[in-house]
């Protein structure tokens, strides 16, 4: 899609806000999910404040020239729990969550001044676009199943914590459905502002839907259309529970045994996370049309994503990660525009401190966002799959790279290894540059 705000131009003031919000909302679900899945008194506003902190650091190291923004990592899940699960306490794992922030962080330095001398075009030789490509689909039909479980899920229930299935099929299909078809058309017959903000709209009228279902069976006493669940509002909180809160207590029950404990948890999927972070500048550089792994360079979204993560953990407890959710508004929408981004940035920053937006904000159902996402995953496929274009896939050498990565990628294969887990996007990349690497040299001997 041709951009309608590049990187440096300036929308105006009000569509600024308008395109921000959009952002916001895009990121928002997976933001806020991962302190939700920890546990532990891990604050969602925190979260989201951290994230929000976390990426205009990125936005300072780039220099203002990727447009992406920063959410809650979902690799590092795992790692958190460790760090609680091998912590004396909940508030020495509060402190375990900023250290291991602290190791994923100083990996990507690490990689980050071995790119700043070695320059990247290993990189580009290591993963060219029949590896790069494939990878980079897989990442949207990875999540294939997480938009379309969305889209079918229930209620939030706010005493157990998770989504219950009370909700019928049909009724969070129906929103789903009303969501996903009016981000179709805003988007596609649209003129203007409103192509420029179907996602804000699409929600709107999903959001919109699920009331409707919900106040028929609040009046009619069937619980089983109860989409959305407004008690939350009651136990809200005004404030976030900051990670670094619990600093004074937790410390004096660090060791060295925890310490590498959490080296052993983060630092391995800090490495995996790296393969991901070039697939996503990669997937960003061909919708923007610059390549971000040479300008601003590969060196600074590096240390902007790692120091970004660490900073982020520090007041919301959750390493950081570019979001694909990002990228696909980016691409769907056509706006690239740098300031939308840091604007994002600052809402979410303001936000934290406002307990019933943010409590609003947690209302959006499930389905919902999971008509949202259909879109939003299903562009970052389609985007490896246009950089697959130039490859030739009638020689048998590429056709096994691609078929490898996609077959390995959508079929799952995550590993593992001890507390190292190995995502199917990173199995398969992995997988796809050793197979490059054996046929290229099979080309080279023919």
């Amino acid at each position: 899609m041709k951009l309608v705000y590049n990187v440096n131009d300036k929308p105006k003031f009000a569509q600024i806000l308008v395109f921000s919000f959009q952002q916001l909302l895009a990121i928002l679900a997976a933001t806020i999910a991962v302190p939700s899945i920890i546990g532990n008194g891990m604050s969602q506003s925190a979260a989201l404040f951290g994230a929000g902190v976390g990426t205009i650091i990125y936005l300072l190291f780039t220099k203002f020239k990727s447009p992406v923004f920063l959410g809650s990592s979902f690799a590092f899940i795992g790692s958190m729990f460790a760090a609680f699960g091998g912590a004396a306490s909940a508030a020495a794992g509060h402190v375990g969550l900023i250290i291991g922030a602290i190791f994923a962080g100083l990996v990507y330095v690490i990689i980050a001044l071995v790119v700043k001398f070695a320059g990247v075009k290993w990189i580009n030789r290591l993963m060219p676009p029949v590896v790069i490509g494939p990878t980079v689909a897989i990442i949207g039909l990875s999540l294939a199943g997480n938009a379309v479980s969305d889209s079918l899920k229930g209620a939030y229930d706010a005493t157990a914590g998770a989504f219950v299935m009370t909700t019928p099929v049909w009724v969070s299909f129906i929103c789903a459905m009303v969501t996903l078809i009016t981000v179709i058309i805003c988007s596609v017959y649209g003129k203007k502002m409103i192509k420029l903000i179907p996602f804000i709209i699409g929600i709107l009228a999903g959001y919109l839907t699920a009331t409707i279902f919900t106040v028929i069976g609040n009046a009619a006493g069937i619980d089983a259309l109860k989409v959305i669940d407004f008690s939350v509002f009651a136990n809200m909180k005004w404030v976030p529970d900051f990670t670094f809160m619990n600093i004074g207590e937790g410390i004096k029950a660090i060791d060295a045994k925890y310490i590498a404990t959490l080296a052993v948890a983060y630092v391995p999927v800090a490495f995996v996370v790296f393969a991901e972070h070039i697939a996503d500048h990669k997937n960003l550089s061909s919708i923007i049309e610059s390549d971000l792994l040479e300008e601003p360079g590969l060196h600074r979204t590096l240390l902007g994503d790692g120091v970004g993560s660490a900073v982020g953990a520090f007041f919301g407890g959750c390493p950081n990660t570019t979001y694909g959710e990002s990228v696909g508004c980016v691409a769907i929408t056509g706006n690239a525009s740098i300031v939308t981004i840091f604007t994002t940035a600052i809402i979410a920053i303001l936000i934290s401190f406002f307990g019933p937006f943010v409590t609003f904000l947690s209302t959006i159902p499930a389905c919902v966002m999971g008509g949202v996402c259909i879109t939003l995953y299903g562009f970052i496929a389609v985007s490896g799959l246009k950089m697959i274009q130039s490859v030739d896939l009638g020689e048998n050498r590429n056709l096994f790279v691609v078929s490898t990565i996609l077959i390995a990628g959508i079929g799952g294969m995550a590993m593992k290894i001890g507390q190292i887990t190995l995502t199917s996007i990173a199995c398969a990349l992995i997988l796809g540059i050793i197979i490059n690497i054996i046929v290229s040299k099979v080309d080279k001997k023919a």
